[in-house]
């Protein structure tokens, strides 16, 4: 398992914000809740944090490369599946 921490846009490490790496699976984690799963060319982000705030908003944008609006298509759409990531 590796941890790093999101880099702002000025290239500095940026506290609470982790990209997670295990075994093939990435995540995206804002303070102590996982917000994000990438496995095995799905999607999965957590049905209560997704969308908590507007820096969890902001990283987790980045980490998908994408906008709010995308997300929510994509979300509309079973394209990405909403489930819980931190039980």
């Amino acid at each position: 398992m590796k941890v790093t921490n999101m880099l702002s846009t000025r290239g500095n490490k940026v506290p609470n914000q982790f990209i997670i790496n295990n075994n093939g699976e990435e995540y995206f984690q804002s303070y102590k809740s996982v917000i994000v799963k990438k496995s095995k060319g799905k999607i999965y982000l957590d049905d209560y944090y997704w969308d908590y705030s507007v820096t969890t908003g902001k990283y987790r944008n980045d980490f998908l490369g994408e906008g709010i609006a995308e997300t929510r298509k994509k979300i509309a759409s079973g394209e990405y599946i909403l489930t819980d990531l931190n039980s």
